[in-house]
């Protein structure tokens, strides 16, 4: 395992860094702010719109793609890195179309999806002309254990007919979402891993209902936002299937492996900007006739936040690393682990910032407070700490099934023992 520099990163990191601090950095803050009206939120902020055309201009669109004729032909240990720099600040993924749920959605019809899956749905979404959401979490089950899944999809004269429910369907607020990935039951006598299917629902399809837009710490995060939807027999082709059926859990494997490298990298940008946010200001403000930073706790609370960043890159890079060399079945373990560990050190230095801003931090004057929304999410989305906790500790534990690795204590033969 080796975290040398690829000629990739030494291209392209120099120039995600120059967009985000000369072309976003200068008008996120102002997007931010922005007083919109209720009838208006869920408008695409023209804004952006503009810093995509920079994006593009630069260079600098669909990077997350790893080894594909489709983006920068970047490994996910190459994107890993562009992913801390664009963690950095809340518009740089969307401004070079990285952003979920797309990516994931993106990497689904690369990866799965059929030439006619691809030419009406990935293109336009490789162009930034459209958007998508992605269908899985349910209201009324533990979505922990995706097996629990009510929603249906049954076969009726060459056609898909669907029902159930989905929420903390993200992206679904957004009007240029036109596709959405939905997880379902389709072969319920199946063995239980391969009960499901994706299948693809064009968002304007009779049935489709969004019930209502979800907020998240009383935030809707429009224009995106998260929506509880009702599907009431909708009804889609056959082929709108994804691989085939009962394939969706084998999909999601392969979706969520290098979507938790991207959440967990820019976890880690978001917390190096938490960090040396706090490193100024404990050294800016005094109290008591001395700098912050020399009061109380606080170097423990620099010291701890710098190792624990240093400790979840390592690791992620290191994750990053074996699915790149390995596959992502063999890097099962590191993928969850890095998934529990990133989240929650976020949280903690993000946390620790906001302390030493004092009430300034819980406003929206510096960018914490939504920061540590996001880092929050993260211990959630894509499932919770416990799940990946329970896996990895399973997979370490099968290793010492049957007598496995370890020293052998058996009795020692009395004739070596001194008297």
């Amino acid at each position: 395992m080796k975290f040398d520099s690829t000629e990739k990163i030494d291209f392209y990191l120099p120039k995600v860094q120059s967009f985000i601090d000369e072309v976003v950095m200068p008008v996120e803050m102002d997007i931010l702010k922005q007083d919109i009206p209720v009838n208006k939120r869920w408008e695409p902020h023209p804004e952006i719109e503009d810093l995509k055309k920079e994006a593009r201009d630069r260079g600098l669109w669909n990077l997350f793609l790893p080894d594909s004729d489709y983006g920068a032909g970047l490994t996910n240990y190459e994107y890993a890195h562009l992913a801390e720099a664009m963690g950095r600040t809340h518009f740089a993924s969307e401004a070079m179309n990285c952003s979920a749920p797309d990516t994931g959605n993106m990497e689904v019809l690369v990866r799965y999806g059929s030439k006619e899956q691809q030419d009406q749905w990935l293109k336009p979404l490789l162009n930034g002309e459209i958007r998508s959401a992605f269908g899985m979490t349910e209201p009324q089950v533990a979505s922990s254990d995706a097996t629990n899944m009510e929603a249906t999809a049954e076969l009726v004269d060459g056609h898909w007919v669907i029902n159930g429910e989905k929420w903390w369907t993200s992206g679904a607020g957004d009007p240029r979402c036109k596709i959405i990935i939905f997880m379902c039951v389709t072969n319920p006598e199946n063995e239980r891993h391969q009960r499901h299917s994706m299948i693809l629902i064009p968002m304007d399809t009779p049935g489709v209902e969004v019930k209502r837009m979800m907020h998240v710490f009383g935030y809707d995060d429009a224009p995106h936002g998260h929506a509880h939807m009702k599907f009431t027999n909708v009804k889609v082709p056959y082929e709108n299937v994804i691989l085939g059926e009962g394939r969706g859990f084998e999909i999601a494997q392969g979706r969520l492996g290098p979507g938790r490298i991207h959440h967990c990298m820019r976890s880690i940008g978001a917390a190096e900007v938490a960090f040396e946010l706090m490193c100024k200001r404990s050294m800016e403000r005094k109290a008591f006739g001395r700098e912050l930073a020399r009061l109380g706790g606080n170097f423990d609370v620099i010291a701890d936040s710098r190792m624990e960043i240093n400790q979840a890159r390592l690791l992620t890079l290191d994750a990053a690393w074996k699915m790149d060399k390995y596959g992502n079945k063999v890097a099962a373990s590191e993928i969850a682990q890095i998934k529990v560990a990133a989240p929650i050190m976020a949280c903690n230095v993000i946390d620790r910032a906001i302390q030493v801003h004092g009430a300034k931090g819980l406003t929206d004057d510096t960018p914490l407070s939504l920061m540590y929304r996001h880092a929050r999410e993260a211990r959630i989305y894509d499932g919770p700490d416990e799940v990946h906790i329970q896996s990895v500790a399973r997979r370490i534990l099968k290793n010492y099934e049957h007598n496995g690795p370890g020293w052998d204590f058996g009795e020692r033969d009395a004739s070596l023992v001194s008297s």
